[in-house]
């Protein structure tokens, strides 16, 4: 007689009631509703400007904050943000150069992540621990520390006002190499390396056709936090480009914002505030198309810690 378990509807009283992942009731309660509370907060923000992205000047400043009022005036302020706050269509060039600094540097701090974390993970050579702890603590480096030092050799290496000098720094992030050392210690079998060393396969062999296919979700992974991590910066920017046409959206909507408050010039919040939706937009369809390889990635490397 076969033993096989036959797969039915379960049934309410089936269902485990109590404890999910080894935790009481109240403590799964608690951190739901934790959660709960911290998603609320996070989307706050993208609420409000969606709702506000529809208002002419005046509802902008004299309406409640999170609920539309007046006649729908998106298109118009969506026209003056391209068209009207400088009318060069500047909004465009900054928009086109925050998408090339991000994938350009998302690319290479993806690629320079996993070879040194594949190293660090499949690798045993001396010092191999001590070089992973030095570029650990690279992260408790905060930027104001380094901000001179940072600016002073962008000038002696002609790097100001250069894509470089936003690309160069862009390339090296510590934490992608953390989680890709992670991921590949745990989703990398080292027997499958070794048996493939013992076929005779080449290093670069084993790397690019065993190694790098299992290792695709940590690389989304770091590639999704890197883009957003370049898309966002603000502060390297603002430290080397004096020149308009190659700044990105963070520092040209700066820009604009403080000159509309120093000018008393209030025509202009309209067209920021879709300013502001159009920099988020690409990022929240980023994360909705890569979401399946970032949580798998998170939590493979959570479970191997």
């Amino acid at each position: 007689m076969s033993t096989t378990p036959v797969r039915g509807r379960r049934r309410d009283d089936d269902m485990i009631p109590v404890k999910l992942y080894g935790l009481p009731r109240g403590t799964v309660t608690f951190f739901t509703t934790l959660a709960t509370l911290f998603a609320i907060f996070t989307l706050l923000p993208i609420a409000w400007l969606v709702i506000n992205s529809t208002k002419n000047q005046a509802n902008l400043f004299e309406s409640f904050g999170f609920w539309f009022a007046g006649p729908f005036e998106f298109f118009h302020n969506f026209s003056s943000l391209f068209h009207n706050l400088d009318g060069d269509g500047v909004y465009f060039q900054w928009l086109g150069n925050t998408a090339f600094y991000a994938v350009v540097g998302g690319l290479g701090a993806t690629a320079l992540s996993a070879l040194a974390g594949y190293g660090f993970a499949c690798f045993d050579f001396r010092g191999s621990r001590a070089l992973f702890s030095l570029a650990m603590a690279a992260l408790l480096v905060p930027i104001t520390a380094i901000t001179l030092p940072l600016y002073l050799v962008y000038a002696k290496a002609g790097l100001i006002n250069s894509i470089w000098g936003m690309l160069l720094p862009s390339v090296v992030s510590p934490v992608g190499v953390y989680l890709m050392r992670t991921y590949v210690a745990a989703s990398v079998p080292r027997e499958l390396i070794d048996a493939a060393r013992i076929d005779g396969a080449g290093e670069v062999r084993i790397f690019l056709t065993i190694a790098l296919p299992l290792m695709v979700p940590g690389l989304m992974t770091v590639l999704l936090l890197a883009i957003v991590g370049i898309w966002n910066n603000y502060f390297l920017p603002l430290l080397i480009f004096s020149q308009n046409k190659l700044y990105p959206l963070t520092v040209g909507l700066g820009l604009w914002t403080q000159r509309a408050q120093n000018s008393g010039d209030a025509s202009m919040f309209p067209a920021l505030v879709v300013g502001g939706l159009v920099t988020v937009v690409p990022l929240v369809g980023l994360f909705l198309m890569v979401q399946r390889y970032w949580r798998g990635g998170l939590l493979l490397g959570s479970i191997a810690n």
